[in-house]
């Protein structure tokens, strides 16, 4: 059974960063593209960024853009995603996904296997 577990969340104050992990278990990680998607309280699940297969080419959302970067090591089976100058706004469960089409990154539909989330929590 696929395993996706992600790690490295917690409470931080505003400003902080935090660097979110995923790794995978029980597939060919270098098949998949990577996603990171979170959901706040009361709100639909929401697209944070993605990365291709290989690592060369990475997506964001508008809302981390120029904040946010996300890796990956397809020799550890491990993707990350570094996060800089928290806002309180940016609190939620984040997600990691896995999606072997590659092409809707965007789009949380699109993924095949999902992790079970870990808690940012950004304080003012």
């Amino acid at each position: 059974q696929v395993q996706l577990v992600e790690s490295g969340g917690g409470l931080v104050q505003a400003g902080a960063s935090l660097r979110l992990a995923c790794t995978a278990s029980r597939l060919t990680f270098s098949n998949y593209a990577m996603g990171w998607f979170r959901q706040a309280p009361g709100k639909e699940r929401e697209f944070v960024a993605a990365v291709n297969w290989s690592g060369e080419f990475t997506y964001y959302a508008d809302s981390v853009k120029g904040r946010s970067t996300i890796s990956r090591d397809n020799a550890k089976n491990t993707v990350y995603l570094q996060m800089n100058s928290l806002k309180p706004e940016d609190t939620a469960v984040y997600y990691c996904a896995a999606d072997y089409g590659g092409r809707q990154l965007r789009t949380a539909d699109s993924y095949d296997y999902w992790g079970q989330g870990t808690q940012v929590t950004v304080s003012s």
